[in-house]
C-alpha cells in the first residue's frame, strides 16, 4: 500500500529544488530584520509549501520544539541526525551567567548542500527575545550574556533534507583577566566576609608581584582616577558599549587619566596595597558595578573554558530503531537527579535521535522525546517472541495508533516476529520484514 507521506515528499522534492535556489539567492520583502529561519520560513509559505503535508510539519516543528524544549548544562556536546522524512526540529534550554560569552558551534555532514537554521533566545518572564541565529555556515556563534538567566536554542534543517550535525556549545569570559597571573591567583571571592562580617566582599582578591601591571580587560574609556579610604589608588574603568563599570584597587601607581581611551592590554596601574590593604600582601581588588550595585565580576574574566565531555554513544547509532533493555526512565535534562517524566517499560521501540556524554537522545513512537542513559537501550535484531495472530491483531498500522494508517490486514493465526512494544501496541515483522503495528 502507498504511503501519502512518501509520495508527498517524491511529489515536493520536485517543486523544491527551484525553490531552494531561489532561497539561496533571491531576496524577500520584509518590514524588519528577519534571521535566516525565519526568511527561509517566509518563502515557504511564499511558494505554496505550506499547503503540503511536509510543508506544514515543518513549519508545526519548528513552534511545537519551544515548548517541548529538554534542558541541558553546559558544556554541552552532541552529535544528532534529522532524517528528511520527519520534518524534525530539536530544541534546548540552559542557564548561563552575565559576563559569560557564549560559543556556539554546529557543523553538519554533508557540509554542502543543505542548512540547519540556528535560534538563540533569551527567556524572561514576558517573552523571548533573539540574541543570535546561523545558518550553518560552519561558523561559531559568540555573543556576551548581557543578563544572567535561561537561553534556548533550536535547530532545524530545510525541508526534506537529511543531515547530521555536531552542536557544541561552551561558556568563557567576556573580558579579559585584569592582571598577567591567572585563574590561581584568586584568592578571595565575592560575597566572602568582611570587617566581621558586617560587611561583603564586592569583587574579587587577585594577588601578584608588587608593582606588577594591571591591565584593561577591554578596550573602553578611563572613567575615574582617585583615591579612597577603603580602595587606596583606585582606577574605574568602562568597558567599549558596556552597562557596567570595572573597579581597580588598592594599586601602588596609576598610570592613566580620566577620559583616556585604552586598549584591551594597556596598563592602567601598578598593583600594590594602598587603603585598607597596607597590612596584606599586594593585591588587584576587581569589582564590577552595574546600575544595581555590585555584581560578581568573576564569570566576566574567568579565563577556564570547561570543554564538554565526549559522547559516549557510537554514532552509528543515529536514526537506528532500538528498543529499551530494562525497565527506564525518561528524562527532561540532562542531570540524572532531574526528576524523569516517564518510565518506560523493557522492550519499548524507540529511534536514537542524537546522543551526547551520557545519554541518547530518544524519539518515541507517539513523538515524545527525552534523555535515556545510553546503555539501557539495545538492538532490535532478534524478537522478543514470536505469536500467532488473533483476529482483533490482524490489522497492521504505521503508527501504534488505531486510527493511524493502515499498512495491510494479515491472515488470523499469521506467525509473527514482536520486535518491541509502545503502549497498547507491538511492533511486529514477518518474513523478516518490519512491517508495523498491531494491538497487543
Amino acid at each position: 500500500m502507498n504511503h501519502p507521506l512518501r509520495l508527498t515528499i517524491l511529489i515536493c522534492s520536485f517543486c523544491l529544488a527551484s525553490f531552494l535556489n531561489a532561497c539561496k539567492s533571491g531576496s524577500v520583502s520584509i518590514f524588519k530584520p528577519a534571521s535566516p529561519h525565519e526568511q527561509y520560513q517566509r518563502k515557504l509559505i511564499s511558494a505554496g509549501l505550506d499547503k503540503t503535508a511536509m510543508g506544514a510539519l515543518w513549519l508545526t516543528s519548528a513552534t511545537l520544539s519551544l515548548d517541548k524544549a529538554l534542558n541541558i548544562t553546559i558544556p554541552f556536546k552532541e552529535a544528532g541526525y534529522f532524517s528528511a522524512e520527519k520534518a524534525n526540529a530539536a530544541a534546548y534550554k540552559f542557564k548561563a551567567l552575565k559576563g559569560q560569552k557564549l560559543t556556539i558551534s554546529i557543523i553538519k555532514k554533508p557540509a554542502t548542500g543543505a542548512s540547519i537554521y540556528l535560534d538563540v533566545w533569551q527567556m524572561n518572564t514576558e517573552n523571548m527575545k533573539l540574541v543570535a541565529s546561523a545558518d550553518t555556515l560552519n561558523s561559531n556563534i559568540l555573543f556576551d550574556v548581557e543578563d544572567e538567566g535561561t537561553f534556548l536554542i533550536r535547530l532545524q534543517p530545510e525541508l526534506l533534507q537529511s543531515v547530521e550535525y555536531r552542536l557544541e556549545i561552551t561558556s568563557g569570559p567576556s573580558q579579559g583577566f585584569p592582571t598577567h597571573s591567572g585563574l590561581n591567583s584568586v584568592k578571595s571571592f565575592f560575597g566572602d566576609g568582611r570587617d566581621a562580617n558586617t560587611r561583603k566582599h564586592e569583587g574579587v582578591d587577585i594577588f601578584g608581584k608588587f608593582r606588577s601591571p594591571v591591565i584593561a580587560t577591554n578596550d573602553g574609556t578611563v572613567e575615574r582616577v582617585n583615591e579612597n579610604n577603603l580602595g587606596g589608588r583606585v582606577v574605574w574603568f568602562r568597558p567599549a558599549n558596556k552597562d557596567y563599570t570595572l573597579y581597580y584597587a588598592h594599586l601602588d601607581e596609576q598610570l592613566v587619566n580620566a577620559g583616556q581611551q585604552v586598549k584591551k592590554g594597556d596598563t592602567l596601574g601598578l598593583m600594590g596595597n594602598t587603603g585598607n590593604a597596607k597590612t596584606t600582601a599586594p593585591h588587584l581588588h576587581f569589582g564590577l558595578y552595574t546600575r544595581g550595585g555590585a555584581i560578581n565580576p568573576l564569570p566576566f574574566i574567568n579565563p577556564y573554558i570547561q570543554q564538554p565531555d565526549n559522547i559516549a554513544s557510537p554514532l552509528v547509532n543515529l536514526n537506528k530503531t532500538f528498543r529499551t533493555a530494562q525497565n527506564v526512565f525518561l528524562h527532561h535534562s540532562t542531570e540524572k537527579k532531574d526528576e524523569s517524566y516517564a518510565k518506560l517499560q523493557s522492550g519499548t521501540i524507540l529511534t536514537v535521535s542524537a546522543a551526547n556524554a551520557k545519554w541518547v537522545k530518544a524519539e518515541l513512537a507517539d513523538g515524545g522525546t527525552g534523555f535515556i542513559e545510553y546503555n539501557a537501550i539495545a538492538k532490535v535484531e532478534k524478537p522478543l517472541l514470536k505469536i500467532k495472530l488473533k483476529a482483533f491483531q490482524t490489522t497492521v498500522y504505521d503508527k501504534p495508533d488505531s486510527s493511524a494508517l493502515v499498512k495491510l490486514i494479515l491472515k488470523e493465526s499469521t506467525l509473527v516476529n514482536v520486535l518491541g512494544n509502545f503502549e497498547n501496541y507491538h511492533l511486529i515483522s514477518h518474513d523478516d520484514e518490519q512491517i508495523g503495528w498491531i494491538k497487543k
